[in-house]
């Protein structure tokens, strides 16, 4: 399953279900819900959020990193492979539309 974000600043951004729940719990919305909206006045906070998030998730791989490798593992990035796409990678698209339709003034919408 997935959700599609839209904006008349940019095209549709479709996202498959588990990251767009990711995003939108980073976000402080429902993921339950499948229709929401950010307004122009909500992005800067969303992308400040995610933007957390990234920094938080940075930081936890390059500790799962650190510890692998004072363990004496062989491989210190096996302990990441589950997850080769960074949340960065994941989210760069969206905020991308964020940053768009924050300059334009317009929401963003899914599930509509």
């Amino acid at each position: 399953m997935s959700i599609t974000f839209k904006s008349r600043a940019t095209g549709k951004l479709i996202m498959l279900d588990a990251v767009a729940r990711r995003v939108l719990e980073i976000l402080g919305k429902d993921p339950e819900a499948r229709t929401g909206i950010l307004t122009a006045e909500q992005i800067p906070a969303a992308i400040a959020a995610l933007q957390a998030a990234i920094r938080t998730d940075e930081e936890r791989r390059a500790q799962s990193t650190r510890e692998a490798g004072a363990a004496g593992d062989a491989d210190p990035d096996a302990t990441l492979r589950a997850e080769d796409v960074t949340l960065r990678q994941r989210t760069r698209p969206f905020i991308d539309m964020l940053e768009r339709s924050l300059a334009e003034r317009h929401e963003v919408v899914w599930g509509v």
